[in-house]
């Protein structure tokens, strides 16, 4: 943008680009990763890192069959786990962490996944983005997921300037109201698959292009 632009104008240009993804995508909390308890979200999530969501939706069919309690998973064979989880990549360690953090869930916590951001912290394999899913998806507590979409597209509208994912999601924390948290990753992804895509964005297309001082490059 020519000139710096004041409070109030971000704001204002917040509450448009809002105003356009709850027109364009609703305000339905979509979660992409299949689950039917808290704990399989929990796992998903830890499997989703450097990792689409469609893949992690395709090992986790057959996974949560055979481990269908967290029991037999904190109980699993490390070197079968991996085989079973292989195709996600990074399986060694998401293994090895999903044994522990399972049997952490078992022993520390009866069984039920945390609601508090520092039990969930202290989890093996959980950082702030997991933490964030599991209290926005599961307790429908605000908060901000800050994932590669979410990452790249802030930056572009310009309502973050951090490369670090931690500092993103505080200084979104001080644009964004909060009635808005959980659906801006959720809006920010759809985006990101569709519209903005990272190697090629289609800013013509963009319903936010006239918000968006990145789209300017490419008009």
């Amino acid at each position: 943008m020519a000139k710096r632009e004041t409070k109030a104008e971000l704001n204002a240009r917040v509450e448009k680009v809002l105003a356009a993804l709850d027109e364009q995508y609703g305000k339905e909390y979509i979660c992409y990763l299949n689950h039917e308890t808290p704990w399989q979200l929990l796992i998903a999530v830890i499997l989703s890192a450097q990792c689409t969501d469609a893949r992690v939706n395709i090992v986790t069919a057959d996974l949560f069959k055979k481990y269908d309690t967290l029991e037999k998973f904190a109980n699993a064979n490390l070197k079968e786990l991996e085989k079973d989880i292989h195709s996600t990549g990074f399986y060694h360690n998401k293994a090895k962490n999903i044994i522990s953090c399972c049997a952490d869930l078992i022993e520390r916590f009866h069984g039920e996944v945390p609601s508090d951001m520092e039990d969930l912290l202290s989890l093996a394999g959980v950082g702030r983005k997991t933490a964030n899913v599991i209290r926005g998806n599961i307790y429908n507590e605000p908060s901000i997921v800050v994932d590669t979409h979410v990452k790249r597209i802030s930056r572009k509208l310009g309502f973050a300037k951090s490369e670090d994912p931690e500092k993103i999601e505080y200084e979104l924390m001080k644009v964004l109201p909060k009635n808005h948290w959980i659906l801006w990753n959720i809006h920010i992804i759809t985006l990101g698959r569709t519209i903005c895509v990272a190697r090629s964005p289609k800013c013509g297309e963009c319903f936010l292009k006239e918000y968006c001082p990145s789209a300017i490059e490419f008009t």
